[in-house]
C-alpha cells in the first residue's frame, strides 16, 4: 500500500484528520439529535485545515449592486433572502430558521436563535446556532429595516390569503411555503442555482453571499472583531483565516493613504 507523503513522517494526512472530524462530529450530532448525551461535545472543534490560502470566492461591489437589480424581479421573499444574507452575513440555515418574533423591526435588529439543518434521512432539524458565539444580535441597515417592514404586511396578507391551507400553528417563519412551513434546508440553493442560470450572474455559491458580506465590511474599514461578532465566528482567528486576503489588502490601502500623511510634501517652486 502506497504511503502518503506526510504518513511517512507519522502523521496523518489533512484529508484523513478532516474525515475522522466529520466522522465524529456527525457520530455525536445524531447522538445529541437522539438525546442519548446533552450536546454534541465536538461541536466547537475547528475542521482541521491545511496550509494553502483559499481566498473567498465574492463578489465586488459592482456585481453586488448588479445582484440587486436583478433580484427585484424574483418573489419578494427571495429577494428579502440574498438582501439578508449580504446585509446580515447570516448562514442558510440561520436564514431559514428565522421567526417573525426573532426580528425587531423598531430596533432593527435580528436575534439569532436556532437554525434549521439537515438531519439523518435528511429530515429537518431544528437546533440552537453552532457555537455560543453563534447566537448573536445583528443590527440592520434603515433602509434594510423599511424593506423587512413590507415584507412583514406582504406576509400577513398572503397568511389571510392561504386560509385553511395555512397549516403551521405554532412558529412564524419569515421563509416559508404557501402553507406556513418553513423552507426544506435545500430549497434556497436550488432557486440560487436556478436564479444565477436565467440571470446570468457570475457564478458563486449561496454560502459565499456570507463572504461578501464580510469583504464589503472589510473594505468598508470595519474592525475584523466586529465583523467576527457579526458573522458569529467562534474565534476571531476563523474570519482571519478565512479573510485574511481581503484585510491584508485593506491594510495595504490604509498604508497608501497614511504615505500621504509622512511623505514629504514638495516645496513650489
Amino acid at each position: 500500500m502506497t504511503k502518503r507523503k506526510d504518513e511517512k513522517k507519522g502523521e496523518l494526512s489533512v484529508g484523513t484528520k478532516q474525515y475522522i472530524y466529520r466522522t465524529l462530529r456527525n457520530v455525536f450530532q445524531r447522538a445529541e439529535d437522539r438525546k442519548i448525551i446533552k450536546s454534541n461535545p465536538v461541536a466547537e472543534v475547528k475542521k482541521p485545515k491545511d496550509n494553502k490560502d483559499h481566498e473567498a470566492n465574492v463578489y465586488n461591489e459592482k456585481e453586488v449592486q448588479q445582484l440587486f437589480t436583478l433580484v427585484q424581479d424574483e418573489l419578494f421573499h427571495w429577494r428579502i433572502f440574498v438582501t439578508l444574507a449580504l446585509a446580515a452575513g447570516l448562514r442558510r440555515g440561520e436564514l431559514i430558521g428565522l421567526e417573525w418574533s426573532n426580528i425587531n423591526l423598531e430596533k432593527g435588529t435580528i436575534n439569532i436563535k436556532k437554525v434549521i439543518v439537515k438531519g439523518e434521512n435528511g429530515r429537518p432539524i431544528i437546533k440552537g446556532p453552532k457555537s455560543k458565539k453563534s447566537k448573536r444580535i445583528v443590527s440592520l441597515p434603515p433602509s434594510i429595516v423599511e424593506e423587512l417592514k413590507k415584507f412583514n404586511t406582504n406576509w400577513k396578507k398572503e397568511k389571510l390569503k392561504s386560509g385553511e391551507l395555512w397549516i403551521e400553528k405554532e412558529r412564524e417563519w419569515v421563509f416559508c411555503n404557501e402553507d406556513g412551513t418553513h423552507f426544506y434546508h435545500s430549497t434556497p440553493s436550488t432557486w440560487w442555482r436556478r436564479f444565477i442560470k436565467r440571470s446570468k450572474v457570475r457564478y458563486i455559491r449561496l454560502h459565499d453571499l456570507r463572504n461578501t458580506s464580510a469583504t464589503l465590511l472589510i473594505n468598508q474599514g470595519v474592525y475584523a472583531k466586529i465583523i467576527s461578532e457579526r458573522l458569529g465566528h467562534a474565534d476571531i482567528r476563523i474570519t482571519m483565516d478565512t479573510y485574511g486576503h481581503a484585510l491584508q489588502t485593506a491594510d495595504k490601502e490604509v498604508a497608501n493613504k497614511l504615505d500621504n500623511v509622512f511623505s514629504p510634501q514638495k516645496k513650489s517652486i
